[in-house]
């Protein structure tokens, strides 16, 4: 029986991750490399459960219950007691690889690793593990606590068991799930990525200004933001580093990144996280 929660990454998919499953009663451990990242975490979490008890969708009382199942720790050998670990660091693949192996190490043996990467195939992860068939992909939308999809990706090795784990939880959280095999983007990515991208050679080649394409696509096909703001929302270098899975997977040129996303990047234009990308954010 799943009890213990570990939490590998404290950022904005993290955070989100961490919050969730406290919400539904599991206790958790969540791990980042600085102090200052885990404070921050806490804090986005106590403002986001004070926000949902304010709105009435949650109770009064559960946001102390909540934060009070949350422990934070600098030390990935602690992850030797949970039962079940979602890696959410930055969509890196030689970064989540070397996550992968550490974890593989620490973990005991029961231990399902699951990653809540967005592009990075499964099987590839699974790979530097001793324990493939405990390996699976656990990927979160965000804002976690709000969305109710999470994409399972079974690997190649992936065992019966550890999905039908993975799935419990899922329903336990209150989620719906949607199976992919293991693609390079899986469901939600393969789709949503080219059309963004395809959003921003728009721009890149003049055909409308940033304004008129999200105003054009948020009203003329019912999305609750346009492509851009959605881009920015996600982080440009996130939808950058998607888009080069999809086309060095694939090797489909319908995947290229677009020029103008790749200069972003290199410029330092993020999104909303850094202030600046198709908008600019206070």
């Amino acid at each position: 029986m799943i009890k213990h929660i570990g939490v590998l990454g404290a950022g904005q998919m993290g955070n989100g991750i961490a919050h969730t499953f406290a919400q539904y009663g599991f206790e958790v451990l969540l791990y980042d490399i600085g102090q200052p990242q885990l404070e921050k975490a806490l804090a986005t979490i106590r403002q986001n459960l004070e926000r949902q008890a304010k709105k009435g969708t949650i109770p009064e009382e559960l946001v102390s219950a909540t934060l009070s199942r949350i422990r934070t720790t600098l030390t990935l050998a602690d992850f030797h007691q949970v039962d079940f670990v979602v890696e959410a660091a930055t969509e890196n693949e030689a970064l989540k690889l070397e996550i992968f192996r550490q974890l593989d190490a620490v973990a005991k043996p029961a231990a399902i690793l699951a990653s809540n990467t967005s592009s990075i195939p499964i099987t590839k992860i699974a790979s530097v593990t001793r324990r493939p068939a405990q390996v699976i992909g656990m990927h979160f939308m965000n804002p976690v606590p709000l969305m109710k999809l999470v994409e399972v990706i079974r690997g190649h090795a992936t065992s019966d068991a550890t999905f039908a784990v993975t799935s419990g939880l899922v329903a336990k959280l209150e989620k719906e799930m949607a199976v992919s095999q293991d693609y390079p983007g899986f469901i939600v990515n393969r789709v949503l990525m080219p059309m963004l991208n395809e959003a921003i050679f728009a721009l890149y080649e003049g055909i409308a200004s940033a304004e008129d394409i999200d105003l054009g696509m948020k009203l003329g096909t019912n999305q609750p933001m346009g492509p851009l703001t959605l881009a920015d929302f996600i982080g440009l270098d996130t939808c950058l580093a998607i888009m080069t899975v999809l086309y060095d997977g694939f090797k489909d040129p319908k995947y290229r990144p677009c020029p103008l996303l790749v200069k972003m990047v290199n410029a330092g234009y993020l999104g909303k996280k850094s202030g600046r990308g198709f908008y600019v954010y206070q």
